[in-house]
């Protein structure tokens, strides 16, 4: 059977930035997932929503991945920083430390094996996949903002909902309970624009 490659968009969004901030990857509307945390950063969201992807699909490792992102520095931190910081013992050229590292660390472990590829979109610019992963993004930051019910998506479809619980980053809020699931908040809603 021949490989099938996997197209999805990730984004992050952090009202505040810091903020109350949410991830999501989106590949279609029964393939997708979404989180965040109280207080965090549009790039934490960023990254956040590529290692949610890995992992998602990480029980089919045969299928290379394409990801749409319109963080550059997600994908410089992957494709191009990475491997020179982890020498350094996750330091940049400075030595300071890298920012994000409990993320960028498990992001380096779960891409190992993994064919996948960049490709950097502009933002807010009508792409599709790109703008359903900002809606759903945005809508969790929103979420944690207004004390709402956090809308977490199907997870990748075929695997079933994922309990993210113990996948969120050191960096997150550790007093912030783990959100219930709830049900897709965006079906229906073809046309309607979040506010920005």
């Amino acid at each position: 059977m021949e490989d099938m490659t996997i197209t999805a968009a990730a984004d992050g969004s952090a009202l505040g930035n810091p903020g109350p901030a949410g991830w999501a990857w989106y590949i279609d509307d029964s393939s997708w997932a979404a989180g965040g945390w109280a207080h965090g950063t549009n790039n934490m969201g960023e990254l956040m929503a590529v290692l949610d992807l890995f992992r998602a699909t990480a029980h089919i490792p045969q299928e290379p991945l394409h990801i749409l992102c319109d963080s550059q520095y997600a994908i410089n931190c992957i494709s191009k920083w990475m491997p020179g910081w982890k020498r350094k013992g996750w330091r940049k050229a400075d030595g300071k430390p890298v920012m994000n590292v409990d993320i960028l660390k498990q992001i380096d472990e779960a891409i190992q094996g993994r064919t996948y590829r960049f490709e950097w979109v502009k933002g807010h610019a009508g792409h599709e996949l790109n703008e359903a992963a900002d809606d759903r993004a945005r809508a969790v930051a929103l979420a944690y903002q207004g004390g709402l019910a956090i809308p977490c998506g199907p997870g990748f479809a075929g695997r079933g909902q994922v309990d993210r619980a113990d996948e969120t980053p050191a960096a997150s809020d550790p007093s912030t309970p783990p959100a219930p699931a709830e049900p897709d908040l965006f079906s229906g809603l073809e046309g309607f624009e979040l506010g920005r």
